[in-house]
């Protein structure tokens, strides 16, 4: 059995008519896919759970479908295996941010970038910023606060790529449901 992450981008956190998905009901649906050990952390679209004999690709394919059927809409849909997930939260590259760990921001990116806008970012980002771009991840730090961030606000047309970020945070507390199945 392999244990995944799945995190969505664009569902409505806030209660709101549109692109709401309640992680109850996200539980149930993913449990009607056959899945294991379903466990989700808040409400804004994040889960754990094992399956065997399939692919990030049939994964993200099949909870689209289900969403898509069951609430009406689909959202972007990041799936990462335990592992990759793990690594990205032991590769933070500014662990300053272990303190208040609010102030980082972990994205997930559904490619690597082929030519982000580092000139721009560079020209957006406070002085207390600091970005590092691995890969797929994009780690972001802003210590006083990423609501604040010009950079933050812009960085998905910087990139280039489809993003969904969590903070250090809420990524340990996923790492920390995942490491129990």
């Amino acid at each position: 059995m392999t244990v995944w992450i799945v995190l969505l981008r664009g569902v409505n956190v806030g209660g709101g008519k549109n692109n709401t998905i309640i992680m109850k009901d996200f539980k149930v649906m993913l449990e009607g896919l056959g899945y294991k050990g379903v466990k989700t952390y808040i409400q804004s679209g994040n889960a754990v759970f094992s399956t065997s004999g399939t692919s990030a690709g049939t994964i993200k394919q099949e909870v689209g479908e289900a969403i898509e059927r069951t609430f009406g809409f689909l959202p972007q849909i990041m799936v990462l295996k335990r592992e990759a997930f793990r690594q990205k939260f032991t590769d933070n590259p500014f662990p300053q941010a272990e303190d208040e760990p609010k102030t980082l921001m972990i994205c997930f990116l559904e490619r690597e970038p082929d030519a982000p806008n580092f000139d721009n970012m560079k020209e957006l980002q406070a002085d207390t910023e600091e970005f590092q771009l691995k890969g797929d991840t994009f780690y972001f730090y802003a210590p006083k606060g990423i609501g604040r961030s010009k950079l933050a606000e812009k960085l998905e047309r910087l990139l280039g790529v489809p993003v969904t970020a969590r903070n250090l945070r809420s990524v340990g507390k996923i790492l920390e449901l995942a490491e129990v199945l």
